[in-house]
């Protein structure tokens, strides 16, 4: 009996080996690895304590105070450069106080200052955004193609150079011709402003959108704006001033089909002008 027991045992083993093999094989095809192990476990021990939590890491400061210090120093500039504009009591004095000022970071980067061009005793003033290369080169606003196409513009009206006053609100060329920011508006308006109340203009006509969300406290485009009658009212306290906006030449360049509403409005300004009591 034993004999016969042990037999059936050697008999069986290579088979029962090979069934346990497919059987590991499979469970290793099914994802379970860890099945077999060299050591047993205790399934029923007290399971470990969980690791500790990391706490999270401390929050970086909100850069609010870094915002609040930037806005600070533009308005610190600002303040200075509505004292130094103030000071002047002519256009050479507020172009020489322009040279000398160092609050607006484009003065770095262009070449000469664009102050002005034409007659300061004109009664038209017409206002853009910036100068562009050509008149970073000559120092001159409007002297590039733009500034060719608003000559034509002003003799399609009986008018020149001789007969208006050409500014922008940015009086040195941004790198590229990239719009102007809200910090360099800030810090030329004192000037652009100063400027207006020393030439007392009868009449203003804006160039692009820019230039009139910078002076008269208005947010719509300049599709909008066109053809609409404003008020400029000098911060001094001047008799408010009749004021008109109308696209720029550079946008017309572009899109040549709008020179028609352009036409428009310089015959508009053209009638108002007429209708103007005569300057003392």
């Amino acid at each position: 009996m034993q004999h016969d027991v042990a037999s059936s045992t050697r008999t069986a083993s290579p088979t029962l080996g090979r069934a346990i093999a497919a059987w590991a094989d499979w469970y290793v095809r099914m994802g379970v690895l860890d099945s077999v192990v060299e050591a047993g476990t205790d399934l029923f021990a007290a399971e470990a304590p969980p690791a500790p939590r990391t706490p999270p890491a401390p929050r970086a400061p909100p850069a609010a105070p870094i915002i609040r210090r930037s806005a600070s120093r533009v308005g610190d500039r600002a303040i200075h450069a509505r004292a130094l504009a103030a000071s002047c009591g002519s256009l050479a004095e507020l172009e020489a106080a322009l040279q000398r000022f160092d609050g607006c970071a484009l003065k770095e980067t262009a070449t000469r200052l664009c102050f002005g061009d034409g007659n300061p005793r004109a009664g038209l003033m017409l206002i853009g955004e910036a100068p562009g290369a050509e008149e970073d080169r000559q120092g001159k606003p409007f002297v590039g193609p733009s500034g060719q196409l608003l000559d034509r513009m002003l003799s399609a009206i009986g008018l020149d150079r001789r007969s208006v006053w050409i500014t922008n609100i940015i009086f040195w060329r941004p790198p590229g011709n990239r719009t102007p920011t809200t910090a360099e508006v800030a810090v030329c308006q004192p000037f652009l402003e100063r400027q207006i109340e020393l030439l007392a203009p009868r009449q203003i006509l804006f160039l692009g959108g820019s230039a009139a969300h910078a002076l008269l406290d208005v947010a719509d485009g300049v599709t909008r704006l066109r053809g609409r009658s404003f008020t400029y009212r000098p911060a001094g306290g001047a008799a408010p001033i009749p004021a008109a906006v109308t696209f720029h030449p550079a946008y017309l360049l572009r899109q040549p089909l709008q020179k028609r509403l352009v036409w428009r409005d310089l015959l508009t300004l053209r009638q108002q002008m007429e209708q103007l009591p005569a300057r003392p």
